[in-house]
C-alpha cells in the first residue's frame, strides 16, 4: 500500500465552509491529528494532502481544503486553491453544520459536483449542536446524508463505513498500459535509456508500471537500452513491439526494423490517464503553429531540470529546430495548470504518470473546450523525429 502512487489512488476531497468540522472529519478518517483543528476561521489555507489505507476499500488520498466562504486578505487565493482541486477530485465529502451554512455555497458545489461527474455525499458535522427539526428536514430534502459527531468514535467507524460503500460503487475500472495492444504470449522490447536524467539504481515509474502490466497481461518483456537493442531485436523472434523513452526516438527507429511496430512509454501513459486519440488529433496543429506561437509545456511532477530535460530543453529546441521558427514558451509543473489557457496557441502536455486519470482528462478537455490543440510529450517527439506515423500505429 505504501508504494502505490498518490496519481493511481482514488482522491477523495472534503469541502465545506470555514468552522464546518472539515479538518475534525479529515483527521477522524486518517486516526491521527493531522490537520490544525481551531474555532479560528481561515486555520487550514493550503489543501492538507495525506496517503492511508482505507482498510475494506485499499490506498487512497485525502484532501482538507480551506473553507469556501473565507473572506480574509488571503481569503481569495485560498478559494482558487480549493476550486482548483475538483479537477482532481474521484469523490467528494461536504460538510455542513446546519447551526451556520450558506445555502447558496453548498448549491454551487453541489451543482459544480454534478456538472463534473463527481459522486459525493454530504456529511452533517457537529451534530450534537444541531437543532433536531433541522436535521429531519435537511435529511427529508437530501437523502443520503450522513451524520457526524467528533466527539463519539462510533460516528467515526460508521461515516467510514459508508464512505468505503459508496467508493466501492464507482468503477475501479483502469485501462491497462499495453494489455490490449498486444496478443496474450507476445513479445516486447523495452528500451530504456541510461543517460544523466536517469534516476541512479532505480527506474523510472511509468517503466516500473509497464513491466508489472506486462505481467498481468500475459505479455513478455524484455529490457535493455539503445546499445544492445540491435542485438536483442536478432536474438529474439516475432517481436511484436518496441516501447522506447520518447527522447530516444530518432535513434531506436533506426535501430528497429519497419515490421516491429514502435511506441514510447509516454504515449503508453498517455493512453492509459487521458485519451491518446485525442492527444494524437492535436498533435496535427504543430505544423501550422505561427512564428511566435505562445506555447504552454505541463508537466505533471516537479523534478530537478538540467541540459537534457525532456520538457524544457529538448522539445522547445527539437520543435524550433523542425519547424524553422521561433516560439515562446511557459512552463508549468504538478498541479499548476493555469485557469485561463486563452493566451496559448498549443500545450504539450507529459504522460501524466504523476496526475491522476481525472485531473489528465480535465485538462486535455479544458483544452479542448477553450479551442486550444493539446498533445504529449511523446507524440511531439514523434513528430519532431519525423516518425510520428510509425509511432501511433499502435493505436489503431
Amino acid at each position: 500500500m505504501n508504494t502505490t502512487a498518490q496519481a493511481n489512488r482514488k482522491h477523495i476531497v472534503i469541502y465545506g465552509e470555514t468552522n464546518s468540522g472539515k479538518s475534525t472529519l479529515f483527521n477522524s478518517i486518517l486516526g491521527t491529528e493531522t490537520s490544525i483543528v481551531s474555532d479560528v476561521s481561515g486555520t487550514t489555507t493550503d489543501p492538507v494532502i495525506k496517503s492511508m489505507e482505507l482498510i475494506g476499500y485499499g490506498p487512497v488520498v485525502i484532501i482538507d481544503t480551506a473553507g469556501i466562504n473565507d473572506y480574509s486578505v488571503l481569503g481569495k487565493t485560498r478559494m482558487e486553491k480549493t476550486k482548483s482541486v475538483l479537477d482532481r477530485t474521484d469523490f467528494a465529502i461536504y460538510t455542513i453544520n446546519l447551526s451556520d451554512y450558506d445555502c447558496n455555497e453548498f448549491l454551487k458545489f453541489k451543482a459544480e459536483f454534478e456538472k463534473r461527474k463527481i459522486p459525493y455525499m454530504i456529511v452533517l458535522t457537529k451534530i450534537d449542536l444541531a437543532d433536531k427539526e433541522a436535521v429531519c428536514e435537511f435529511k427529508a430534502k437530501y437523502k443520503g446524508c450522513v451524520e457526524f459527531n467528533a466527539n463519539i468514535n462510533k460516528s467515526a467507524n460508521d461515516l467510514k463505513k459508508d464512505l468505503i460503500k459508496r467508493l466501492s460503487e464507482i468503477s475501479d475500472y483502469e485501462t491497462p498500459l499495453i494489455g490490449g495492444l498486444v496478443p496474450r504470449g507476445s513479445i516486447v522490447i523495452l528500451v530504456i535509456p541510461v543517460d544523466s536524467e536517469a534516476p541512479k539504481g532505480r527506474l523510472i515509474l511509468p517503466q516500473v508500471q509497464l513491466i508489472r502490466d506486462c505481467l498481468d497481461n500475459g505479455i513478455r518483456c524484455i529490457v535493455t537500452d539503445e546499445i544492445y537493442l540491435k542485438e536483442t531485436i536478432e536474438e529474439c523472434k516475432n517481436v511484436a513491439l518496441v516501447i522506447t523513452d520518447s527522447q530516444a526516438f530518432k535513434v531506436v527507429s533506426e535501430i528497429v526494423p519497419k515490421n516491429i511496430k514502435l511506441t514510447s512509454f509516454s504515449m503508453l501513459m498517455a493512453r492509459q490517464k487521458g485519451d491518446i486519440y485525442k492527444l494524437i488529433e492535436g498533435s496535427k496543429a504543430l505544423k501550422n503553429l505561427d512564428d511566435g506561437a505562445n506555447i504552454l509545456i505541463a508537466e505533471g511532477c516537479t523534478h530537478n531540470k538540467n541540459h537534457e530535460d525532456i520538457g524544457t530543453v529538448k522539445i522547445p529546441k527539437g520543435l524550433m529546430k523542425k519547424e524553422g521558427k521561433n516560439f515562446n514558451f511557459d512552463f508549468v509543473n504538478g498541479h499548476d495548470f493555469p485557469s485561463d489557457l486563452n493566451k496559448y496557441d498549443m500545450i504539450i502536455h507529459c504522460g501524466g504518470c504523476m496526475v491522476t486519470e481525472r485531473e489528465y482528462k480535465n485538462r486535455i478537455n479544458k483544452s479542448i473546450n477553450n479551442n486550444v490543440p493539446i498533445t504529449n510529450y511523446g507524440v511531439a517527439l514523434a513528430y519532431i523525429s519525423g516518425i510520428l506515423d510509425r509511432c501511433i500505429e499502435i493505436f489503431s
